[in-house]
Order: structure tokens, then C-alpha cells, then sequence
């Protein structure tokens, strides 16, 4: 017990050193028990993102940032007891956060997994936790897992998908084939488009395994893709599809590409 009781005040100190030496991060958000600011902008990483918890400073949304928290709230009371890094949250946050991503930027399911933003989520730190903190925030972020930094964000991405998007916010991809390619928002040089997508299973469904999701998803992109290009004689497409950990998180799309000529 003393050992563990050492090693815990050696991580609160050295939490603190880092804090005071790091420009970027507001020490009294490092542990904090309290719910974030809702609406509050951020300069965040792609670093900042992969981590669970997140401490950067907040800036004025009118000066530049990368994030922009859309919701925050309290985890359900199943969570009370749960371990830090209990899968079921990542669940909870992608239904959660993905649903008010939605609503907050003003697509639907098809047209948000086609923008180049994305959304993150977070929780309080290990040491707020254990103080019993169970609050989540899910923050809009100007790029997505590729992505090497972000973007800048206008001075609210509410509504921004609303209409018809401006290409720099939809996704695009550069090189010779869409794996592995590099992707980049639409008002950039690019080879292909991601123009729709197909849900592969309904809500309740288990996994049907990866060729059946391949299949389905290779049928259905060959036909909408040769619809949305108005049936040419000869167009290439390519499409995009998620094994069983996605299927477990709760998706159930694979997105559609079209080779453009731009």
C-alpha cells in the first residue's frame, strides 16, 4: 500500500513539472473533477487526440484553433466502478460523440464519414478519475487519423456541413489508388473523391465476417458510383471498408470513391 501510495504522488508531481514547463497546458485542467467548458477552442495536436485525457489550454474561438468542443456531459452510472481504459467507453463515445457530430455539424451519417474533419473525445485524467470524475467531452477537430497536423477551424464549425460543403472540408485522395494513398480535402490536387456510402449491416446485426462486408460493399460502390458519375461507359471507383473492431465500435458504413479528373 505505501509503495502504491509513492508511486502515485511521484506521477500527480510529475504532472505537475510538465504542466509548468509545457506553454500549451492549463494546470488547473490537468486533474480536474469539474465538467470542461462547453464551446471552449483549443490548438490541438494529432498527438493531443490519441491521448485519453487533455489539458490544452483553451483559446479565444476567434483567434486561430484546430478544436472546438461541441458536447459535454456526465457518464452513465454503469460507469461509476468501470477501469480507466474499460473498452465499453470507447462504445459509449463513439455513439455519443458521433451522434452529436453529426447534429452539431448538420450532415448525416454518409456525409460526415466523407469530411475531412473528425471528432474526438476525452475523459478526466487517471488521477481525477480516481477522485471518481466521470465527465466526457467531444471536441471537432480540423483532420482526421491521417492527418499529420489540423487544420484551422472557422470561428464555429456548427453547421459548416449544412447544404452543399465547401470542398475544403470534404475528403479527397491523392496517388495512384485510394490505399495508401494520402488524403486531402477536395479543394486540393487529387485523384479521387469519396462520394457516398453504403451502410453493410443494420444496428443489431452481428459481424457477417470480412468477406461479406467486402462484397456488399464492392456491389453496392460499383452501381452508386456509376450514378453519381451519370453511368459513363468506363469510370474507375474504389471503396473503403471496416473490419469487425469498427463493426464492435459501432460502425456499420464503408464509404465509395470516384476517379476524377482533377
Amino acid at each position: 500500500m505505501l509503495r502504491a501510495a509513492a508511486t502515485g504522488l511521484g506521477v500527480a508531481l510529475l504532472a505537475g513539472c510538465t504542466s509548468e514547463a509545457d506553454p500549451a497546458v492549463d494546470p488547473e485542467q490537468v486533474d480536474s473533477v469539474a465538467e470542461p467548458e462547453l464551446g471552449a477552442c483549443r490548438m490541438l495536436t494529432p498527438e493531443d487526440v490519441a491521448a485519453p485525457s487533455n489539458a490544452t489550454r483553451t483559446v479565444d474561438c476567434e483567434d486561430e484553433h484546430t478544436a472546438e468542443t461541441y458536447a459535454v456531459g456526465t457518464l452513465p452510472d454503469k460507469f461509476a466502478d468501470s477501469d480507466y481504459r474499460d473498452a465499453a467507453l470507447g462504445k459509449f463515445a463513439y455513439k455519443t460523440c458521433g451522434k452529436g457530430f453529426e447534429k452539431f455539424l448538420g450532415g448525416d451519417e454518409s456525409l460526415v464519414m466523407r469530411t475531412v474533419l473528425s471528432w474526438a473525445w476525452f475523459r478526466p485524467s487517471e488521477n481525477a478519475w480516481a477522485e471518481g470524475a466521470r465527465w466526457y467531452r467531444c471536441d471537432v477537430v480540423g483532420g482526421g487519423e491521417q492527418s499529420m497536423e489540423y487544420s484551422t477551424l472557422p470561428t464555429t464549425a456548427k453547421g459548416l456541413l449544412l447544404g452543399r460543403p465547401a470542398d475544403r472540408w470534404m475528403v479527397c485522395a491523392q496517388g495512384p489508388s485510394v490505399a495508401g494513398s494520402v488524403k486531402v480535402p477536395c479543394s486540393q490536387k487529387h485523384a479521387w473523391r469519396a462520394v457516398t456510402t453504403i451502410k453493410v449491416g443494420l444496428d443489431t446485426d452481428d459481424y457477417p465476417g470480412d468477406r461479406l462486408v467486402e462484397v456488399r460493399t464492392n456491389e453496392f460502390c460499383s452501381d452508386s458510383v456509376g450514378a453519381w458519375m451519370n453511368y459513363p461507359v468506363n469510370y474507375d471507383y474504389a471503396y473503403t471498408w471496416f473490419r469487425e473492431a469498427e463493426w464492435e465500435a459501432g460502425n456499420r458504413r464503408s464509404v465509395c470513391w470516384a476517379k476524377t479528373r482533377k
